[in-house]
C-alpha cells in the first residue's frame, strides 16, 4: 500500500489459516485505510512493525492499537524510541506459520533493521536499501560507512532472488531483487571509500516533516494519536 506524501511502503502479510497479520511501516494518515482492508480481509493484526524512526511521517502504529485493539507497536530497541515490544538483531515476528527474522541493519539510523521473511523469499528493507539507491545518512546519527557494510552484510548476503521492498520510493518502482541491487545499485556497487564520498556530498534538502515526526514516532505508537 502507498501513502503519496512521503511516498511510503505500508505492506500487509498475513497467514491464511491462522488469519494472524502483521504490517510493515504504516503511516498515520492512512492508518485507517490500512484497519478497514485487514477487517476485509478477516485478518487479526498482531503487530504494526516499523523498520526505524522515520523523518518524513508520524508512524501509523498508535492509530492502529486504537482501530485493532490487540495489536501491538513494535520497533528496535536501538532506536530509542517508545513501544510495546522492542526488538534486536536475530529476533523473530512470529504470525502463523510464518516469521519475520529481525537483521539490524543500522547507518540511515541506528535503529534501522530489515525483516527478512523465514524462507528467504522476501525482505523489507526500510530506508537502509532502496531501488538503485538506499537511504540518506546525513541526520538521526547516520554513518555512511556502517551503512554500506550493513547492507552488503545483512542484505546482499541473502539469496539473489529474494525480494525486496523498501520503505519508499520516489520514481514508481515497487519492487526488486537481491542480485538487481548488487549489481545494478548505483552506489552500493562502489567501494566503500567511494560510497561515502558520494553520501557525504548529497545535499539534500531537509525532511520537511522531520521536526514533527521524529518526536512522535519517539514515542511509536505509545502516544495519543493525533486528533
Amino acid at each position: 500500500m502507498f501513502e503519496p506524501k512521503s511516498c511510503t511502503y505500508t505492506y500487509l502479510l498475513g497467514d491464511r489459516e491462522s488469519h494472524e497479520a502483521v504490517l510493515i511501516d504504516p503511516v498515520l494518515e492512512t492508518a485507517p485505510r490500512d484497519a478497514q482492508l485487514i477487517k476485509e480481509l478477516g485478518l487479526r493484526l498482531l503487530y504494526a512493525v516499523n523498520t526505524h524512526c522515520h523523518a518524513d511521517h508520524i508512524t501509523g502504529s498508535g492509530l492502529l492499537r486504537s482501530l485493532l485493539p490487540g495489536c501491538q507497536s513494535v520497533i528496535s530497541r536501538l532506536s530509542g524510541a517508545q513501544a510495546d515490544l522492542h526488538i534486536e538483531d536475530g529476533d523473530s515476528i512470529h504470525f502463523g506459520r510464518f516469521a519475520l527474522e529481525t537483521r539490524s541493519s543500522p547507518g540511515h539510523t541506528p535503529g534501522c533493521v530489515t525483516f527478512v521473511l523465514n524462507d528467504h523469499s522476501m525482505a523489507f528493507t526500510g530506508d537502509a536499501l532502496l531501488i538503485r539507491g538506499c537511504g540518506r545518512t546525513d541526520f538521526q546519527q547516520g554513518c555512511a560507512k556502517t551503512l554500506y557494510h550493513s547492507v552488503h552484510e545483512k542484505i546482499f548476503t541473502l539469496p539473489g532472488d529474494c525480494l525486496i521492498y523498501p520503505a519508499h520510493d520516489y520514481r514508481g518502482l515497487t519492487v526488486s531483487t537481491v542480485e538487481e541491487e548488487r549489481t545494478l545499485n548505483p552506489r552500493l556497487t562502489l567501494s566503500c571509500e567511494e560510497f561515502v564520498k558520494v553520501m557525504d556530498n548529497l545535499n539534500l534538502p531537509k525532511p520537511q516533516q522531520i521536526d514533527f515526526a521524529v518526536p512522535a514516532n519517539m514515542h511509536c505508537g505509545i502516544q495519543t494519536p493525533p486528533t
